[in-house]
């Protein structure tokens, strides 16, 4: 693992990672490791930790304020209005002061390795409950592509971060019993691809021009 706190390579991953950064990241992190070493290429990339979230939520009552709108839901206010509420209750909070920084960073080293100044990525949410035995969460929560530059990056993230309570999360996770709060989202960053040059043997990262 590097130093940092808020941010890991996809190539530092594994299974091991899930709490940290989900099922999804944990996944391309295998991905990278074994295809990689077959041969096969992976798109780079890096995720976001759950303690950026965690973060997140913990500042100036956040963690509280969703509370109390998931008890209005249990008290009869339409499903709709409370999630509207939430993700705007999370949009209006800062990125916790460190996390900006790391995501920029680690997003400049990407350029670097693909020769771009500033290439276009795919923003996604994994969530650190998904894909369990007894429950699949994929698919609820956002995923931005054709992202491009560290502002577009930014506002990506945080809205990956708020997407963990679209209609559906919430409405999923009520109907099975899962604390709305006992689930963090990590948010992994992977450089696009074109498909119809991605097959193409002689081409190099980045394939998007």
């Amino acid at each position: 693992m590097t130093s940092r706190h808020y941010v890991i390579p996809f190539a530092e991953l594994g299974r091991q990672d899930i709490p940290s950064v989900g099922g999804k990241n944990a996944s391309l992190g295998e991905l990278t490791a074994h295809l990689g070493a077959a041969g096969v290429r992976v798109p780079p990339g890096f995720a976001t930790t759950a303690q950026g979230y965690e973060e997140l939520l913990a500042a100036h009552g956040l963690r509280a304020s969703i509370e109390d709108q998931i008890a209005r839901l249990r008290d009869g206010t339409p499903l709709a209005e409370v999630g509207r509420a939430i993700r705007a209750l999370i949009l209006r909070e800062p990125l916790p002061p460190s996390l900006p920084g790391e995501i920029v960073t680690a997003y400049e080293d990407l350029a670097r390795g693909t020769g771009g100044e500033a290439p276009s990525v795919a923003v996604r949410s994994s969530a650190t409950a998904e894909d369990l035995p007894e429950a699949s969460f994929a698919g609820q929560q956002d995923t931005y592509l054709n992202v491009r530059g560290p502002e577009q990056l930014l506002e990506s993230c945080h809205r990956c971060f708020a997407s963990l309570f679209t209609d559906r999360a919430i409405d999923y996770r009520e109907r099975m019993g899962f604390d709305h709060l006992s689930v963090a989202l990590s948010v992994g960053v992977q450089v696009m691809v074109r498909a119809d040059l991605a097959g193409r043997s002689a081409r190099t990262w980045p394939a998007q021009e």
